[in-house]
């Protein structure tokens, strides 16, 4: 028997409240945080994944605020990501009541990070966020795919299956792989990247990005995901958690 999909709603977090756009773009209120985790936590999802948007220190207080409070209510769980650059953001993190931590450009800035965080608190609390597309303009990389940053706005010159080989080699314990060019718009996970990442790693892979309809999800996992993430469409009510398991159990997937 192989394990569970996990199906994890994300919330993205801007100054304390739950927003989402397209392509990290045009961003809209989407609720309390608190509220829309306890939200999720009863109708059956399995882990819940926070990113601070607005990783300013003020956000940064505003966050060990949000996830205190949350980890009071939910028992699943909870992974927090945004603006963590050292082992000591990790320890306040993890204090404050998150379960793992995802780690995007402060890892890429200094991969060392990742070993070192994954030396202290151990692997299982370490996912590498990795905001992936395929190379546009004179851009290459040997994979076709390139690793972004500032929300997908800016090429970090970096192959991204190299590098989500290389984060897994260094001690990550798993891969949140954002498909930008799949953000927001509800056209189903980019398959092509989910293998890519696949076939390089051996650790759990979580897809993120495009999913729009309930269809969408066993596709991805066939793809090689462990895990398949969205926002919008349960943040705006498209979509439920069960919804979601169901259309995966149908396609003979284990959920819990």
């Amino acid at each position: 028997m192989s394990l569970a999909v996990r199906v994890i709603p994300c919330l993205d977090v801007d100054a304390g409240r739950v927003v989402k756009g397209i392509n990290f773009k045009e961003l809209r209120d989407a609720g309390d945080p608190v509220e829309l985790a306890r939200t999720y936590d009863a109708e059956g999802a399995d882990e819940l994944t926070f990113l601070d948007i607005s990783a300013s220190h003020e956000g940064r207080a505003t966050t060990l605020e949000i996830v205190s409070a949350t980890a009071e209510q939910v028992f699943i769980p909870l992974t927090v990501g945004g603006g963590i650059r050292s082992v000591e953001d990790v320890d306040r993190m993890l204090r404050a009541g998150a379960d793992k931590i995802a780690v995007n450009t402060a890892a890429l800035d200094r991969p060392d990070l990742i070993a070192e965080i994954a030396d202290r608190f151990g692997n299982q609390v370490l996912v590498l966020s990795v905001d992936a597309r395929r190379c546009v303009g004179e851009a290459r990389t040997d994979s076709g795919f390139e690793v972004t940053t500032h929300g997908g706005r800016r090429s970090a010159g970096v192959d991204a299956i190299a590098w989500a080989a290389r984060a897994a080699e260094l001690g990550a314990g798993e891969i949140l792989l954002n498909a930008m060019d799949a953000d927001g718009t509800t056209d189903g996970f980019d398959l092509e990247l989910i293998r890519a990442v696949r076939a390089e790693v051996t650790i759990p892979v979580i897809a993120s990005g495009g999913a729009g309809a309930p269809e969408h999800f066993a596709p991805a996992v066939d793809a090689g995901a462990d895990a398949v993430l969205a926002a919008t469409v349960f943040h705006f009510g498209t979509l439920r958690i069960g919804e979601v398991k169901d259309a995966l159990a149908a396609a003979g997937m284990p959920v819990r």
